[in-house]
């Protein structure tokens, strides 16, 4: 840890340490990893050198004005050929969507980063990336016939994402196949912030009674007894829960492998654990398009350390056509019950 100038009051000093950095970049001595997040932490491009010093200690890269220069625009470059790559080669079976506001150092504040992740058999994959209104239909439609255009043609399976999101009506329209799943964590937050505080502890644990029962059924059952529970008094709650029931449940119909992965929208919450929802504003905010490209690069550098799905095994299956219920594929389901 390191104070940013020793003639300056203590009141005032900024310290660096490498618990400013998300989990998968404290052992990283890329560039890639490391100064995206520290600038969207809020580290201003004249105290980078300094910051790098105290994380990387003597061996930190020289990081002079025309070397960070060089370094945006390699990576503007990188970003480019992204946009234009082919996603023809793979089947995306899920993918999570979210909209990442980091208004810190984004004008206006309305705009965010739409960010859409894909799997794959052979592992997760970063597949949208567009600035836009994370409550717009259009800007999702626009993020998502960019994709269709460059190959992403077949419907996935599955997406999962905040029931908020501009994104649902965009999907429906351009992958109608695709069944929808709300994400269990903003659920469980709106829901809760329709109770008393001190009744917090109780309501989510009912609720995750409802998210981890063995089968459908038995979610339904729990959805009931929710209902029964906290209908009269707190019916905007229980309502909360049960306008999206389907859109809630939909991961029993997928691998009981996936379902860790698909209750949630974490693969994309994960990233920017450290960066998302700051608010306070640092000296040498730079323009839309270095944050953009700081966060893609951000992006980038995480989705070095993703892990492939547990029983990725089973995607291809998925692709095959095979019916999954109650996480059991229906063939499995028939040969068990015959056993």
């Amino acid at each position: 840890m390191r104070d940013r100038a020793a003639d300056v009051p203590a009141s005032a000093k900024v310290r660096f340490s490498s618990n400013i950095l998300p989990r998968w970049a404290r052992r990283s001595r890329s560039l890639d990893a490391l100064l995206p997040v520290l600038y969207l932490r809020g580290v201003s491009m004249g105290d980078l050198q300094e910051a790098l010093t105290a994380l990387l200690g003597p061996e930190a890269p020289n990081l002079s004005p025309g070397v960070i220069a060089r370094l945006i625009e390699a990576w503007q470059e990188e970003h480019g050929r992204w946009q234009r790559r082919d996603l023809s080669a793979r089947r995306y079976v899920y993918i999570w969507a979210d909209g990442v506001y980091l208004q810190a150092r984004m004008e206006p504040e309305a705009e965010c980063i739409l960010v859409i992740i894909g799997a794959t058999p052979e592992g997760k994959k970063l597949i949208g990336f567009h600035v836009g209104a994370r409550e717009s239909a259009q800007s999702w439609r626009e993020l998502l016939v960019d994709l269709k255009a460059r190959g992403l043609t077949i419907s996935p399976e599955l997406a999962v994402a905040d029931g908020a999101l501009g994104f649902w009506k965009a999907v429906d329209e351009i992958y109608p196949a695709t069944r929808h799943q709300r994400c269990w964590f903003h659920k469980i937050s709106n829901i809760l912030g329709k109770f008393p505080k001190s009744m917090a502890a109780a309501v989510k644990a009912d609720l995750q009674e409802i998210h981890h029962a063995e089968t459908k059924a038995a979610a339904r059952a729990a959805i009931n007894l929710f209902n029964e529970k906290y209908g009269i008094k707190y019916a905007r709650a229980v309502a909360c829960l049960t306008k999206d029931e389907e859109a809630l449940l939909a991961f029993y119909d997928f691998p009981a492998e996936h379902w860790d992965h698909l209750r949630t929208s974490n693969p994309i919450e994960s990233v920017f654990a450290t960066v998302r929802h700051r608010t306070v504003r640092t000296k040498g905010a730079l323009s839309q398009k270095t944050v953009k490209i700081m966060v893609f690069t951000l992006i980038r550098a995480a989705s070095k350390t993703w892990r492939r799905l547990k029983g990725a095994n089973q995607l291809p299956r998925l692709i095959e056509g095979v019916k999954f219920v109650d996480g059991v594929a229906s063939s499995d389901a028939r040969e068990n019950r015959a056993a």
